[in-house]
């Protein structure tokens, strides 16, 4: 089976360095070229659990416990994101007992621990572990301590592009 490059990248940051900022921007991207208006796709679903994770591991437990409901919403009432899911090597089933733990984790005010997928396919794995070992992570590393500037990346991030494209919208809407 060959799975999308972003999907394996995604997978990557989220296993390897925690890099969940990255994992939202690497999934959003794609979700938009593939499925923009579907905002039940398995795609928003794991968009959503890394920002959880994000938030979580920020310790806004709010915004993590909103965003991991959402993606066990998306997963529990949606048959094709389950199937997608499987289709994407991973136990759907395990899956959602994993969330559904993560959400009481957060629910409980228990310390952030990264979560770990329950995949299934063995191919997909070692690839994921060739290229984390490329880029210098450990698969499923535990005991990653992430700094500052990838906890609070979005306070660091560079967002210029995003700041001049809403002046550039702005403009064009006054000429009208």
């Amino acid at each position: 089976m060959s799975y999308p490059k972003e999907y394996i990248s995604f997978l990557v940051h989220f296993h390897g360095d925690r890099d969940y900022f990255e994992c939202h921007e690497i999934l959003e991207e794609y979700w938009k070229k593939v499925e923009p208006k579907n905002r039940e796709s398995v795609w928003v679903a794991l968009i959503l659990l890394a920002v959880s994770s994000y938030h979580y591991r920020r310790n806004n437990l709010s915004g993590a416990e909103r965003t991991i409901k959402k993606s066990i919403d998306i997963l529990e009432k949606n048959q094709e994101a389950k199937q997608k899911l499987s289709s994407l090597g991973v136990d759907d089933k395990g899956f959602l007992e994993i969330l559904k733990d993560h959400l009481t984790r957060i629910q409980t005010g228990l310390p952030y621990i990264g979560l770990t997928f329950p995949i299934i396919s063995d191919t997909l794995i070692e690839t994921c572990k060739v290229k984390c070992k490329e880029l210098g992570f450990k698969w499923c590393d535990q005991e990653y301590i992430a700094d500052d500037t990838l906890v609070h990346r979005h306070k660091v991030r560079d967002r210029t592009e995003v700041i001049e494209e809403r002046l550039r919208q702005k403009q064009i809407k006054r000429q009208r």
